[in-house]
């Protein structure tokens, strides 16, 4: 029967999950809680796949607007489908709703989840296979407070974490400063990386830019707006570190442009943002082919979702500047999973066992639910 079984069952559940503390961005601002999507499928044989849809309105879309492209426009394209038509159905869904790229990674994830279950393989070998057993882990300071980030500072250098990213541009120049100093000062053993999240005003961007490359930071990460691509190819010449681009490149599609307007050195790799593993996977190797360099970021994922890009950066080569899947440990009151997402020494483990590896904790689903549509 293998993958030939249908798939009798959807269910997907709106999910509010308590954070520890806020968070500030260029874009926005997360506090109090972040929301998520989470997806089931189900197979003939009672296997189950998961997937996570991890949106942000001010970025990628809305929760409500994923959870709405699973249940009314996805959903006829999947209950009743073979299992082993993962290409077929996500040809179809990308055709069936614009957008909501969020939702559309929960699917793919879910289906090579699935798929890895009833195979007794690992999701990276349905991939391409492993190219590595260990990822980096970067860990970003975004509390308008650096006191408390501070805290979380001495507890990362305890953990063995080695990259810190500072979200920058938030608030104004002299605190993005302060906190460069304080870390190239009291913490010389992080390397640190700066990410505007788009948050600079096109007549400020160029000083306060190049003032943060004076700190030689590994790279700086979308200083301004997303559509400003002639100014990013102005500031990348400006500087003397990897300009990095992030909500300028979504897919394949934005790459390709990114390369031939030469707007960065390097990319940050969403599922979120490409849509599916699989295109994250293209977003990197034409980074590659074109010299540029790429790292595994996200959004604000349990670790569900963080498992998916642990293995699909554990099957990308092209991938060399680590991850930041931190949430499920350092930001996340309680995670979803039936156990930890597994860090160790400042490393993301790639797991071994057949499909993402680790489950949800389905009384932790009910209990975080917001809504919850059965199949």
């Amino acid at each position: 029967m293998d993958l030939d079984q249908k798939i009798t069952e959807m269910n997907v559940w709106h999910l509010s999950l308590p954070v520890l503390s806020r968070r500030d961005h260029g874009i926005g601002t997360v506090e109090g809680a972040c929301e998520i999507i989470v997806l089931s499928l189900t197979s003939e044989s009672g296997n189950v796949g998961w997937g996570e849809a991890s949106p942000w309105s001010v970025f990628t879309g809305s929760p409500e607007a994923s959870l709405a492209a699973l249940q009314r426009y996805i959903r006829p394209l999947v209950v009743g489908r073979r299992v082993g038509d993962r290409s077929a159905i996500m040809t179809d869904a990308q055709k069936a709703v614009a957008h909501a790229s969020e939702a559309k990674a929960a699917l793919d994830t879910a289906l090579l989840d699935l798929t890895g279950r009833i195979l007794a393989a690992p999701v990276w070998a349905l991939l391409g296979g492993r190219c590595r057993s260990s990822i980096p882990l970067s860990v970003s300071i975004a509390d308008p407070d650096f006191k408390k980030d501070r805290l979380l500072l001495d507890r990362l250098v305890e953990d063995g974490v080695g990259i810190v990213k500072v979200k920058a541009g938030f608030k104004d120049h002299a605190f993005d400063i302060m906190r460069l100093e304080a870390l190239r000062r009291d913490y010389p053993s992080l390397k640190v990386r700066v990410d505007f999240n788009q948050g600079l005003a096109i007549d400020e961007a160029f000083k306060r830019v190049v003032d943060v490359a004076k700190f030689q930071p590994d790279f700086i990460e979308q200083p301004v707006r997303q559509d400003q691509f002639a100014l990013m190819a102005r500031l990348r010449e400006a500087i003397d570190v990897p300009l990095l681009a992030d909500e300028s490149v979504f897919g394949p599609e934005d790459m390709r442009r990114a390369i031939s307007e030469g707007i960065c050195d390097g990319v940050s790799i969403k599922i979120m943002k490409a849509g599916s593993l699989t295109r994250a996977q293209d977003v990197a190797r034409m980074a590659a082919v074109a010299g540029l360099q790429a790292y595994g970021g996200d959004m604000f994922e349990s670790g569900l979702a963080h498992l998916a890009g642990t293995h699909m950066i554990a099957a990308t080569p092209e991938i060399t500047l680590g991850c930041e899947f931190y949430q499920a440990r350092y930001f996340l009151k309680e995670d979803i999973l039936e156990t930890p997402f597994a860090v160790k020494d400042g490393h993301v483990l790639v797991p071994n066992r057949p499909g993402l590896g680790i489950q949800p904790d389905r009384d932790r689903l009910d209990h975080y639910a917001v809504t919850k549509v059965a199949a």
